[in-house]
Protein backbone atom coordinates (compact mmCIF):
# COMPACT_ATOMS: atom_id res chain seq x y z
CA UNK A 1 0.00 0.00 0.00
CA UNK A 2 1.42 3.42 -0.98
CA UNK A 3 1.09 5.12 2.42
CA UNK A 4 3.13 8.07 1.12
CA UNK A 5 -0.05 9.16 -0.69
CA UNK A 6 -1.29 10.31 2.74
CA UNK A 7 1.55 12.86 3.07
CA UNK A 8 2.00 16.46 1.91
CA UNK A 9 5.63 17.33 2.69
CA UNK A 10 7.66 20.51 2.64
CA UNK A 11 11.41 20.78 2.18
CA UNK A 12 14.01 23.51 2.34
CA UNK A 13 15.65 24.87 -0.81
CA UNK A 14 15.14 25.25 -4.52
CA UNK A 15 15.99 21.70 -5.59
CA UNK A 16 14.37 18.43 -4.57
CA UNK A 17 16.47 16.95 -1.75
CA UNK A 18 17.66 13.35 -1.82
CA UNK A 19 15.52 12.37 1.18
CA UNK A 20 12.34 13.43 -0.65
CA UNK A 21 13.27 11.49 -3.79
CA UNK A 22 13.92 8.41 -1.64
CA UNK A 23 10.64 8.90 0.26
CA UNK A 24 8.64 9.05 -3.00
CA UNK A 25 10.45 6.00 -4.38
CA UNK A 26 9.83 3.96 -1.22
CA UNK A 27 6.34 5.02 -0.13
CA UNK A 28 4.85 7.08 -2.97
CA UNK A 29 3.96 10.70 -2.20
CA UNK A 30 0.66 12.54 -2.15
CA UNK A 31 1.95 16.08 -2.42
CA UNK A 32 4.58 18.71 -1.76
CA UNK A 33 3.98 22.16 -0.25
CA UNK A 34 6.04 25.17 -1.32
CA UNK A 35 7.09 28.13 0.85
CA UNK A 36 8.93 31.33 0.05
CA UNK A 37 9.92 32.20 3.64
CA UNK A 38 12.03 29.90 5.79
CA UNK A 39 11.32 29.93 9.52
CA UNK A 40 14.74 28.31 9.98
CA UNK A 41 16.88 30.95 8.27
CA UNK A 42 14.32 33.75 8.82
CA UNK A 43 14.78 34.80 5.23
CA UNK A 44 12.85 34.55 1.97
CA UNK A 45 15.27 31.92 0.70
CA UNK A 46 13.14 28.79 0.63
CA UNK A 47 11.46 27.22 -2.44
CA UNK A 48 10.62 30.33 -4.47
CA UNK A 49 12.93 32.59 -6.51
CA UNK A 50 11.16 33.39 -9.80
CA UNK A 51 8.30 32.16 -12.01
CA UNK A 52 10.69 30.20 -14.25
CA UNK A 53 12.40 28.55 -11.26
CA UNK A 54 9.07 27.58 -9.64
CA UNK A 55 7.79 26.16 -12.93
CA UNK A 56 10.93 24.05 -13.30
CA UNK A 57 10.74 22.85 -9.67
CA UNK A 58 7.05 21.91 -10.04
CA UNK A 59 7.83 19.90 -13.18
CA UNK A 60 10.54 17.99 -11.30
CA UNK A 61 8.18 17.30 -8.40
CA UNK A 62 5.43 16.06 -10.74
CA UNK A 63 7.96 13.67 -12.32
CA UNK A 64 8.68 11.91 -8.99
CA UNK A 65 7.23 8.43 -8.41
CA UNK A 66 3.43 8.61 -7.89
CA UNK A 67 3.34 12.12 -9.45
CA UNK A 68 2.88 14.24 -6.30
CA UNK A 69 0.54 17.22 -6.38
CA UNK A 70 2.11 20.62 -5.70
CA UNK A 71 0.29 22.62 -3.01
CA UNK A 72 0.75 26.26 -2.01
CA UNK A 73 -0.83 28.90 0.23
CA UNK A 74 -1.70 31.66 -2.23
CA UNK A 75 -4.58 33.36 -0.41
CA UNK A 76 -3.48 36.94 -1.12
CA UNK A 77 -2.17 39.75 1.04
CA UNK A 78 0.18 38.58 3.79
CA UNK A 79 -0.44 34.87 3.11
CA UNK A 80 0.95 34.73 -0.39
CA UNK A 81 4.00 32.61 -1.20
CA UNK A 82 4.27 33.98 -4.76
CA UNK A 83 4.81 37.72 -4.49
CA UNK A 84 4.59 40.30 -7.25
CA UNK A 85 8.05 41.63 -6.27
CA UNK A 86 9.46 38.44 -7.81
CA UNK A 87 7.34 38.70 -10.94
CA UNK A 88 4.21 36.79 -9.88
CA UNK A 89 0.65 38.04 -10.30
CA UNK A 90 -0.57 40.50 -7.63
CA UNK A 91 -3.23 39.24 -5.23
CA UNK A 92 -4.76 41.44 -2.51
CA UNK A 93 -5.79 40.19 0.92
CA UNK A 94 -9.27 38.67 1.25
CA UNK A 95 -10.54 41.72 3.16
CA UNK A 96 -9.30 44.15 0.50
CA UNK A 97 -10.47 41.87 -2.31
CA UNK A 98 -14.00 41.93 -0.90
CA UNK A 99 -14.17 45.70 -1.49
CA UNK A 100 -13.39 45.52 -5.22
CA UNK A 101 -15.86 45.64 -8.10
CA UNK A 102 -16.95 42.28 -9.51
CA UNK A 103 -15.15 42.67 -12.85
CA UNK A 104 -11.91 43.62 -11.07
CA UNK A 105 -12.23 40.56 -8.83
CA UNK A 106 -12.70 38.30 -11.82
CA UNK A 107 -9.72 39.79 -13.67
CA UNK A 108 -7.41 39.35 -10.66
CA UNK A 109 -8.54 35.77 -10.05
CA UNK A 110 -8.24 34.75 -13.70
CA UNK A 111 -4.65 36.04 -13.82
CA UNK A 112 -3.66 34.44 -10.52
CA UNK A 113 -5.18 31.00 -11.11
CA UNK A 114 -4.03 30.90 -14.72
CA UNK A 115 -0.52 31.54 -13.42
CA UNK A 116 -0.78 28.77 -10.80
CA UNK A 117 -1.75 26.27 -13.47
CA UNK A 118 1.07 27.36 -15.83
CA UNK A 119 3.58 27.04 -13.00
CA UNK A 120 2.47 23.47 -12.32
CA UNK A 121 0.81 24.15 -8.96
CA UNK A 122 -2.17 21.83 -8.70
CA UNK A 123 -3.79 22.83 -5.37
CA UNK A 124 -4.18 26.12 -3.58
CA UNK A 125 -4.88 26.12 0.16
CA UNK A 126 -7.63 28.69 -0.38
CA UNK A 127 -10.12 30.25 -0.10
CA UNK A 128 -10.34 31.07 3.60
CA UNK A 129 -14.04 30.85 4.43
CA UNK A 130 -13.63 31.72 8.11
CA UNK A 131 -16.13 34.50 8.85
CA UNK A 132 -14.56 37.56 10.52
CA UNK A 133 -16.36 37.18 13.85
CA UNK A 134 -13.40 38.64 15.79
CA UNK A 135 -11.44 41.42 14.08
CA UNK A 136 -8.69 41.06 16.73
CA UNK A 137 -8.10 37.38 15.89
CA UNK A 138 -4.29 37.32 15.41
CA UNK A 139 -4.47 34.56 12.82
CA UNK A 140 -7.42 35.74 10.70
CA UNK A 141 -9.13 39.09 11.27
CA UNK A 142 -6.10 41.11 12.26
CA UNK A 143 -4.18 40.15 9.12
CA UNK A 144 -7.12 40.49 6.68
CA UNK A 145 -7.46 36.78 5.83
CA UNK A 146 -11.26 36.78 6.08
CA UNK A 147 -13.36 38.29 3.32
CA UNK A 148 -15.98 39.69 5.66
CA UNK A 149 -17.96 39.48 8.88
CA UNK A 150 -20.97 38.83 6.63
CA UNK A 151 -21.38 35.14 5.84
CA UNK A 152 -23.10 35.84 2.53
CA UNK A 153 -20.15 37.94 1.33
CA UNK A 154 -17.72 35.17 2.34
CA UNK A 155 -19.74 32.63 0.35
CA UNK A 156 -20.03 34.89 -2.71
CA UNK A 157 -16.27 35.47 -2.83
CA UNK A 158 -15.55 31.76 -2.35
CA UNK A 159 -17.75 30.97 -5.34
CA UNK A 160 -15.89 33.55 -7.46
CA UNK A 161 -12.58 31.91 -6.51
CA UNK A 162 -14.04 28.52 -7.43
CA UNK A 163 -15.12 29.75 -10.87
CA UNK A 164 -11.58 30.99 -11.63
CA UNK A 165 -9.88 27.89 -10.21
CA UNK A 166 -12.20 25.57 -12.15
CA UNK A 167 -11.52 27.46 -15.39
CA UNK A 168 -7.76 27.15 -14.80
CA UNK A 169 -7.82 23.57 -13.49
CA UNK A 170 -6.41 24.30 -10.01
CA UNK A 171 -7.86 22.43 -7.02
CA UNK A 172 -9.03 24.38 -3.98
CA UNK A 173 -8.98 23.50 -0.30
CA UNK A 174 -11.44 25.38 1.91
CA UNK A 175 -10.07 26.42 5.28
CA UNK A 176 -10.04 26.27 8.30
CA UNK A 177 -12.73 23.77 9.36
CA UNK A 178 -14.87 24.15 11.44
CA UNK A 179 -14.28 27.93 11.22
CA UNK A 180 -11.71 29.79 13.31
CA UNK A 181 -12.71 33.40 12.61
CA UNK A 182 -13.90 33.91 16.18
CA UNK A 183 -10.73 32.57 17.84
CA UNK A 184 -8.59 34.60 20.24
CA UNK A 185 -5.22 32.82 19.98
CA UNK A 186 -2.86 32.04 17.10
CA UNK A 187 -3.12 28.36 16.16
CA UNK A 188 0.58 28.32 15.24
CA UNK A 189 1.43 28.84 18.92
CA UNK A 190 -1.25 27.12 21.01
CA UNK A 191 -4.33 24.96 20.60
CA UNK A 192 -7.28 27.19 19.86
CA UNK A 193 -10.42 26.56 21.87
CA UNK A 194 -13.28 27.82 19.70
CA UNK A 195 -16.04 26.10 21.70
CA UNK A 196 -17.74 29.39 22.54
CA UNK A 197 -16.89 31.14 19.27
CA UNK A 198 -18.15 28.63 16.71
CA UNK A 199 -21.50 29.38 15.09
CA UNK A 200 -23.65 26.73 13.37
CA UNK A 201 -23.94 28.75 10.17
CA UNK A 202 -20.13 28.87 9.88
CA UNK A 203 -19.86 25.09 10.12
CA UNK A 204 -22.68 24.72 7.59
CA UNK A 205 -20.80 26.88 5.10
CA UNK A 206 -18.14 24.16 4.73
CA UNK A 207 -20.81 21.55 4.03
CA UNK A 208 -22.54 23.80 1.49
CA UNK A 209 -19.41 24.83 -0.41
CA UNK A 210 -17.05 21.83 -0.40
CA UNK A 211 -18.89 19.48 -2.81
CA UNK A 212 -19.36 22.39 -5.28
CA UNK A 213 -15.72 23.49 -5.08
CA UNK A 214 -13.20 22.33 -7.68
CA UNK A 215 -10.97 19.71 -6.06
CA UNK A 216 -13.48 19.13 -3.20
CA UNK A 217 -11.04 19.45 -0.28
CA UNK A 218 -11.22 20.86 3.25
CA UNK A 219 -8.32 21.81 5.52
CA UNK A 220 -9.05 20.86 9.14
CA UNK A 221 -7.69 23.11 11.89
CA UNK A 222 -6.17 22.08 15.21
CA UNK A 223 -9.03 23.85 16.97
CA UNK A 224 -10.75 22.35 20.01
CA UNK A 225 -14.54 22.25 20.13
CA UNK A 226 -15.29 20.92 23.61
CA UNK A 227 -18.92 20.06 22.89
CA UNK A 228 -17.76 17.67 20.14
CA UNK A 229 -14.60 16.35 21.78
CA UNK A 230 -13.23 17.73 25.06
CA UNK A 231 -9.91 15.89 24.68
CA UNK A 232 -8.66 16.31 21.11
CA UNK A 233 -8.13 19.05 18.53
CA UNK A 234 -10.22 18.51 15.39
CA UNK A 235 -7.33 17.01 13.40
CA UNK A 236 -6.98 14.19 15.95
CA UNK A 237 -10.63 13.80 16.87
CA UNK A 238 -12.57 10.76 15.62
CA UNK A 239 -15.75 12.51 16.80
CA UNK A 240 -14.95 15.79 15.02
CA UNK A 241 -13.78 14.17 11.79
CA UNK A 242 -16.68 11.72 11.94
CA UNK A 243 -19.08 14.66 12.13
CA UNK A 244 -17.43 16.17 9.05
CA UNK A 245 -17.31 12.87 7.17
CA UNK A 246 -21.03 12.21 7.67
CA UNK A 247 -21.81 15.41 5.80
CA UNK A 248 -18.96 15.23 3.27
CA UNK A 249 -18.40 11.51 2.59
CA UNK A 250 -16.00 11.94 -0.35
CA UNK A 251 -14.34 15.28 0.39
CA UNK A 252 -10.53 15.15 0.72
CA UNK A 253 -9.69 16.05 4.33
CA UNK A 254 -6.25 17.59 4.90
CA UNK A 255 -4.68 18.56 8.24
CA UNK A 256 -3.31 21.98 9.02
CA UNK A 257 0.47 21.84 9.46
CA UNK A 258 1.34 19.07 11.92
CA UNK A 259 4.32 21.08 13.19
CA UNK A 260 2.22 23.79 14.83
CA UNK A 261 3.17 24.38 18.45
CA UNK A 262 0.02 23.05 20.11
CA UNK A 263 0.55 19.59 18.61
CA UNK A 264 4.30 19.72 19.18
CA UNK A 265 3.86 20.44 22.89
CA UNK A 266 1.26 17.71 23.29
CA UNK A 267 2.56 14.88 21.11
CA UNK A 268 5.23 15.61 18.53
CA UNK A 269 4.90 15.15 14.79
CA UNK A 270 5.09 11.35 14.52
CA UNK A 271 2.54 10.46 17.20
CA UNK A 272 0.22 13.25 16.07
CA UNK A 273 0.42 12.08 12.44
CA UNK A 274 -0.54 8.52 13.37
CA UNK A 275 -3.43 9.80 15.50
CA UNK A 276 -4.68 12.04 12.69
CA UNK A 277 -4.79 9.16 10.21
CA UNK A 278 -6.43 6.91 12.82
CA UNK A 279 -9.04 9.61 13.44
CA UNK A 280 -9.96 9.70 9.75
CA UNK A 281 -7.84 12.40 8.07
CA UNK A 282 -6.97 11.66 4.44
CA UNK A 283 -3.74 13.67 4.19
CA UNK A 284 -1.33 15.01 6.80
CA UNK A 285 0.62 18.15 5.99
CA UNK A 286 4.15 18.42 7.43
CA UNK A 287 5.74 21.63 6.19
CA UNK A 288 9.27 21.12 7.57
CA UNK A 289 9.34 24.89 7.88
CA UNK A 290 8.39 25.58 11.49
CA UNK A 291 10.87 22.78 12.32
CA UNK A 292 13.42 20.90 10.27
CA UNK A 293 12.28 17.30 10.64
CA UNK A 294 13.13 16.27 7.09
CA UNK A 295 15.16 13.23 8.16
CA UNK A 296 12.25 11.96 10.29
CA UNK A 297 9.74 11.77 7.42
CA UNK A 298 10.63 8.26 6.23
CA UNK A 299 10.37 6.98 9.80
CA UNK A 300 6.88 8.44 10.17
CA UNK A 301 5.75 6.83 6.89
CA UNK A 302 7.29 3.52 7.98
CA UNK A 303 5.37 3.77 11.27
CA UNK A 304 2.14 4.36 9.33
CA UNK A 305 2.89 1.40 7.05
CA UNK A 306 3.60 -0.78 10.09
CA UNK A 307 0.36 0.29 11.77
CA UNK A 308 -1.58 -0.58 8.60
CA UNK A 309 0.21 -3.93 8.45
CA UNK A 310 -0.51 -4.91 12.06
CA UNK A 311 -4.10 -3.69 11.91
CA UNK A 312 -3.76 -0.86 14.43
CA UNK A 313 -4.76 1.46 11.57
CA UNK A 314 -7.96 0.52 9.73
CA UNK A 315 -6.72 -0.83 6.38
CA UNK A 316 -10.01 -0.22 4.57
CA UNK A 317 -10.13 3.40 5.79
CA UNK A 318 -6.53 4.01 4.70
CA UNK A 319 -7.30 2.54 1.27
CA UNK A 320 -10.29 4.90 0.94
CA UNK A 321 -8.06 7.86 1.82
CA UNK A 322 -5.45 6.83 -0.74
CA UNK A 323 -8.22 6.45 -3.34
CA UNK A 324 -9.44 10.01 -2.61
CA UNK A 325 -5.92 11.36 -3.16
CA UNK A 326 -5.47 9.41 -6.39
CA UNK A 327 -8.86 10.60 -7.66
CA UNK A 328 -7.66 14.22 -7.31
CA UNK A 329 -4.39 13.41 -9.04
CA UNK A 330 -6.32 11.97 -11.98
CA UNK A 331 -8.70 14.95 -12.08
CA UNK A 332 -5.93 17.56 -12.07
CA UNK A 333 -3.50 15.73 -14.33
CA UNK A 334 -6.17 15.33 -16.97
CA UNK A 335 -7.41 18.93 -16.86
CA UNK A 336 -6.90 20.80 -20.10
Amino acid sequence: MSVGELFILGFYGKVIPTWLREFAAQFGLGGVILFDYSCQTRQYDNNVASPAQVQSLCAEIAALPSEPLVFIDQEGGLVRRLKDGLGFQPLPSAKDFNLLALTEKQTILAASYGELRRLGIRYNFAPVIDVDYNSDNPNIGKIKRSYSSDLGEVEANARLVDAAARQAGVGLCLKHYPGIGGAHVDSHLEFMDISDALRPEQEELFYALAPDTFGDAVLVSHAIVRQWDPQHPMTLSPAGIGRLRRRLPETLLITDDMQMQGLQKALGTSAASLQAIAAGMDMICIGNNLFDQEQAMAGIAAAVAGAVQDGSLDQAAVRRSIARVQKRKALLAGWR
